[in-house]
């Protein structure tokens, strides 16, 4: 059963655009990490100031928070997707 409030073509489009947020997060999550290797675009003649360790540290810290927003997101779409369709996902109306 449909939602009331919610259309199934404005409900497929909400789930697009969450799942253009998790294509946005990649993208930052895949920018820290080439430009935070240790011999990465600082190896050109700059010498940046960080090492492994804090390459390791910041690759951690990004990916799971970015980790944890993306799932949240294909969560949503998920829920959205199946909202258009009609299909209920065990979640209660207001």
């Amino acid at each position: 059963m449909p939602s009331p409030r919610l259309t199934p073509k404005v409900a497929r489009l909400l789930a697009m655009q969450m799942f253009g947020v998790v294509l946005a997060l990649l993208a930052v999550l895949a920018f820290v990490l080439w430009n935070t290797r240790p011999n990465g675009p600082a190896a050109s003649g700059y010498v940046g100031g960080i090492d492994a360790t804090h390459v390791t540290i910041t690759w951690i810290a990004f990916a799971a928070i970015l980790g944890a927003l993306i799932y949240i997101h294909v969560n949503f779409a998920r829920q959205l997707l199946s909202e258009s369709r009609g299909d209920r996902r065990g979640v209660e109306t207001w």
